[in-house]
């Protein structure tokens, strides 16, 4: 059997385009005047996941949008319109036309005879595992309606979260920026300037003023080399990076720096939480529940450690002695997952603890902000006044000898 993409024309000359499988055109033009549609042309389809290239898309689908597809497609489920339907109005929303395209495709497969879920696994480089995952627990349970809404509820906190980060960092890269700037500026341009007024009169340069000038000549003579350099260095780090070894290295890395360690892992546990505790109440098993946990980690080094013990309880290990023995949560979190082992409402526990470790992820970006600031002001303001120091030292000197 072959699937095919036809074009067909109905009784009121109305052109029809859709998705059908059959044996070959002749049976295909069978199948379809037999719902009084008469075939104009028909190709072979594969159903295949549309590039990014020219819509310039990533080949991801952004959280925003999934986040406004969950809640669009729960709310539509639970005014009891049929899943085709829903999938034929949502592919039509105002979102990027790759993912429209992403949608346009789901659509057919689905209205060929597919699961919502397979028809999403065939993009699996495009939906996160984590979201198909949980669609296929949906369909499974009864509950997708149900299912989806606590999608929308998730990536929408899990967002919120991570543009608090980026907000409490933002003040700290910008004073960085700024020093940057007016040190580039210092060196290319007012140095210069004054040393040619200098020159002018004859004044002699010593100490931490001629180290100024020779730091300004080698910025000025050798800038482009300077510029090439910390691009390279910057492409380097970030194909690192991207590689295996790279990512897992940066990985541990979070996890020993002060402060930021702390963020990490408070960051992590509340999404690892807000996760499992969202597979166990939608019905899935204690241990699928655990493999599907891994993909929201976030940490190659932590998701190693967390399959290590995802593997443990399989052997029959509780997820107590499994998380202990494997150090991958605050003692906060264990004891919490004890409770919930013991009063068999594990998921319930998780939920109410997702709260406490957001919190501790607002307290360490505040404490790491705070401590950065007042390091980044004196820094920069020390850097400026050695400049300026430098630049007009030979100034008061003239003057003081004017005065004598």
């Amino acid at each position: 059997m072959q699937k095919y993409k036809y074009t067909a024309v109905n009784l009121q000359k109305r052109k029809i385009r859709g998705v059908f499988i059959a044996k070959d055109e002749k049976d295909l033009a069978l199948q379809l005047a037999k719902q009084s549609l008469f075939l104009v042309s028909a190709k072979p389809y594969s159903g295949g996941t549309p590039s990014a290239f020219f819509t310039l898309g990533t080949g991801k689908v952004s959280m925003n949008e999934l986040t406004t597809f969950c809640r669009q497609f729960s709310i539509m489920l639970n005014t009891h319109i049929p899943i085709l339907d829903c999938l034929d109005i949502l592919k039509n929303q105002p979102y990027s036309s790759y993912f429209r395209n992403i949608l346009a495709v789901v659509y057919e497969d689905v209205q060929s005879g597919m699961l919502l879920s397979e028809a999403l696994d065939k993009h699996a480089k495009v939906f996160p595992n984590f979201f198909r995952s949980m669609i296929n627990v949906g369909e499974l349970s009864g509950k997708l309606d149900v299912v989806l809404t606590s999608l929308a509820d998730y990536y929408e906190t899990d967002s919120a979260m991570k543009r608090k980060i980026k907000s409490a960092l933002s003040y700290p890269l910008m004073l960085a920026a700024m020093t940057l700037g007016i040190v580039v500026l210092m060196l290319t341009l007012v140095v210069p300037t004054f040393r040619e007024t200098l020159t002018e009169l004859g004044v002699e340069v010593t100490g931490l003023t001629a180290a100024v000038y020779a730091v300004s000549d080698f910025v000025l003579e050798w800038w482009q080399l300077i510029l090439s350099v910390v691009i390279i260095l910057g492409l380097i780090i970030f194909a690192i990076s991207r590689t295996e070894f790279g990512g897992y290295a940066f990985d541990v890395l979070k996890l020993k720096l002060p402060i930021v360690k702390s963020i990490q892992i408070n960051m992590i546990t509340a999404r690892f939480a807000r996760g499992f505790a969202l597979l166990l109440s939608s019905g899935m098993d204690l241990n699928e529940a655990m493999y599907a946990t891994e993909i929201v980690i976030g940490n190659k080094y932590l998701t190693k450690r967390f399959h290590e013990a995802t593997e443990a309880v399989r052997g029959g290990m509780s997820l107590t002695n499994a998380f202990e023995s494997y150090k991958l949560f605050p003692p906060m979190m264990i004891q919490m997952i004890t409770i919930g082992e013991k009063t068999n409402a594990l998921d319930d526990v998780l939920t109410r603890s997702c709260n406490f470790f957001d919190t501790q992820v607002e307290t360490s970006m505040n404490s790491l902000t705070n401590k950065i600031q007042p390091i980044m002001l004196l820094i920069m303001g020390g850097i400026i006044g050695v400049l300026f120091l430098a630049v007009y030292s030979p100034m008061i000197s003239i003057m003081t000898g004017l005065e004598a």
